[in-house]
């Protein structure tokens, strides 16, 4: 270009890039929401039951309190740790092993939980671990996925002995969900019908086979669920007196911590049939509100695979979305009758240091893959901006030279 002062001036052109904040800030302020609506839901819920066990009755609630904060925590690091580092240094490996570990750990205790009255249940683990370890053998082995003896048999087996663990803590429903999610992962990484169906016979047999040894009378909560199924009039107490609080909530709720539902009627209302406080307190509407939460996070975690640049991102925030929107799901389903009673907590909401640690933990991974798209979307950006910026200089430093050659010697 040529100045004011008609001095030729070689000047590159530059492309200037938005800057991103490389956050799905959809998703997080889902999550926000979840978290705020859990925690005042948990004092609603734990005030008397607090009260009546400790005389402090914000003891549970501040309890949670210190597990948000390990879950925020857990959130953060797993954000900004790329998630390819699961496949390239073994973490996923290592981190099924020590799940084992603690599941066998728990068995030997005799009990769900490593610390008595801590909320330290290696079964909500096991359910962050089986999803981060099947989407890295999944992915590694993806070409391997149609042979039986490479791809169908090993992964039967991991699902079966890790199954089966968790069956017998007991824990019957957070064994049917990591067969679930081994299942529908399985399915996003290509397999077909007739491979899910030997998958089921494999892992089912196995988990089975180790619960019939060392725990037997762990079948009776599998035969209960499957009662349930059968003959879903059969409502157990618990479902009644949840449909019930629904009923005295009405469509606008008795207000914020005025039910009496969770006082005398429902079972374990901060935990297993806590959207029963939700039903009495917040009443329809309210309750609704928790199931549209739900609803977006499944399509921010799902639009986030969607975007992921290789298969490893989109089994993981697949995974990771869908058993938390199962849980959530299944939760409230049993709650109105619609299942039968299974255990599983509400995600976010439920009182519960182990399910709301692993619940953010896997928040932050699926925002970790978001943010690594996003970059890697941008570099690539870049590269080929400066590839054109760099053509055009050249470009025209050759038509400059050629010009200044034919004024020295106008006869060529």
């Amino acid at each position: 270009m040529v100045s004011k002062m008609g001095i030729r001036t070689n000047v590159k052109s530059t492309k200037i890039f938005p800057v991103r904040l490389s956050l799905d800030v959809p998703m997080l302020i889902v999550v926000a929401a979840l978290v705020v609506f859990g925690m005042l839901i948990v004092y609603s819920a734990t005030w008397d039951v607090s009260l009546q066990k400790f005389a402090d009755a914000n003891k549970y609630f501040l309890r949670q309190l210190v597990w948000l904060g390990i879950g925020l925590v857990s959130a953060v690091v797993l954000f900004l740790m790329d998630y390819h580092r699961w496949k390239r240094d073994n973490f996923a490996l290592y981190a099924i092993f020590a799940t084992v570990v603690l599941l066998v750990g728990a068995l030997v205790l005799g009990g769900r939980n490593l610390l008595d009255g801590k909320s330290v249940q290696p079964s909500e683990l096991a359910k962050l671990t089986i999803v981060i370890y099947l989407a890295v053998w999944l992915y590694s082995k993806k070409d391997d996925l149609q042979q039986v003896g490479l791809g169908i048999v090993p992964l039967g087996v991991i699902l079966g002995l890790v199954g089966g663990l968790i069956a017998i803590q007991p824990d019957v429903s957070a064994a049917a969900t990591v067969f679930f999610l081994g299942l529908i992962m399985f399915f996003l990484a290509g397999g077909s019908f007739w491979q899910m169906s030997v998958f089921v016979i494999i892992a089912g047999s196995l988990g089975g086979g180790l619960v019939s040894i060392v725990k037997p009378e762990a079948f009776q909560r599998v035969e209960d669920f499957v009662a349930g199924l059968l003959d879903i009039t059969a409502v157990p107490d618990q479902v009644s007196a949840a449909i019930s609080a629904f009923r005295e909530g009405g469509w606008f709720g008795v207000g914020p911590g005025r039910g009496i539902a969770k006082l005398v009627l429902v079972p374990v209302p901060h935990t297993d049939s806590i959207f029963a406080v939700v039903g009495e307190e917040l009443g329809i509407l309210g309750a609704s509100l928790l199931v549209i939460l739900y609803g977006l996070f499944l399509w921010r975690g799902l639009t986030i695979a969607r975007k992921a640049t290789d298969g490893l991102g989109v089994l993981l925030a697949s995974g990771l979305t869908l058993w938390i929107v199962f849980e959530a799901y299944v939760n409230m389903a049993v709650i109105i009758g619609l299942l039968p009673v299974a255990g599983n907590p509400l995600p976010f909401i439920s009182l519960g240091g182990s399910n709301l640690v692993v619940s953010l933990t896997a928040v932050g991974i699926i925002l970790n893959i978001g943010r690594s798209s996003d970059q890697e979307r941008d570099l690539l950006e870049r590269r080929a901006s400066s590839a054109v910026v760099d053509l055009r200089g050249r470009n025209g430093r050759r038509s400059v030279s050629g010009h200044r050659r034919s004024a020295s010697n106008p006869k060529r």
